[in-house]
């Protein structure tokens, strides 16, 4: 069995999505597929880490909005878009974070 680095067995959930937010963002960035960068291995990760990383994905989101939409749909099973809105990244977080918002999340 290998043995986990002792800096990574004291790696918060926030650390964690913040490390896998980093690579997610080095590795797709120049992507246009939406699809592809959700399937990347770290994004699938940080789905993976579930209601725990809501709050970072929501912090995330309301600093720079980037595409977590997948990743908290996946998690909380909300869509709070209104169709008229998908596409439109701001608007689409703003949904998000009121959402969020309404339904007791705090980040």
């Amino acid at each position: 069995m290998a043995s986990v680095p002792i800096a990574q067995q004291a790696e918060s959930v926030e650390q964690k999505f913040q490390r896998l937010a980093a690579v997610w963002r080095a590795e797709t960035g120049h992507l246009s597929s939406i699809t592809r960068m959700c399937n990347h291995p770290a994004y699938q990760e940080i789905i993976a880490l579930g209601h725990d990383v809501v709050p970072s994905l929501l912090r995330d989101l309301e600093k720079e909005p980037e595409h977590w939409f997948a990743a908290l749909r996946a998690i909380t099973g909300a869509q709070p878009v209104p169709p008229e809105d998908r596409g439109q990244i701001d608007m689409m977080a703003e949904a998000w974070l009121r959402w969020a918002k309404e339904h007791g999340y705090r980040w």
